[in-house]
């Protein structure tokens, strides 16, 4: 069993912390590649290095693009809310990985729970 560190912004930090988003969606590049099942996931907030938060992983998802993966996986789970479900969209992920990166690597939702 390994331990992964990760950065994210507070939105979605505070979202794992308050139990509302258990999937958390990346690149599944050389980095996530390395991450098991039953593994450790440290997140630092982005806005405070002291503050995070420790998180099991419970399943991996891989899919060749977001699109694929907004398809199969509970959005609710990965971040969204009941106010902007309806507007849930894999372009939303272009914000931080570029098409070009996501048809690289294939993305991956990890499922995580709060240790």
């Amino acid at each position: 069993m390994s331990n992964h560190t990760m950065n994210l912004t507070p939105s979605p930090f505070k979202m794992i912390r308050e139990g509302r988003k258990t999937i958390e969606l990346r690149l599944y590049d050389e980095k996530r590649k390395a991450i098991s099942i039953g593994d450790t996931i440290t997140f630092c907030n982005t806005e405070d290095g002291s503050d995070t938060l420790s998180v099991s992983v419970e399943d991996i998802f891989i899919y060749a693009s977001f699109e694929e993966l907004y398809r199969e996986l509970p959005l609710l789970e990965c971040g969204y809310t009941e106010e902007d479900i309806d507007t849930a969209s894999p372009e939303d992920m272009e914000e931080y990985y570029s098409k070009e990166k996501q048809t690289q690597y294939g993305v991956v939702g990890i499922k995580i729970s709060l240790i």
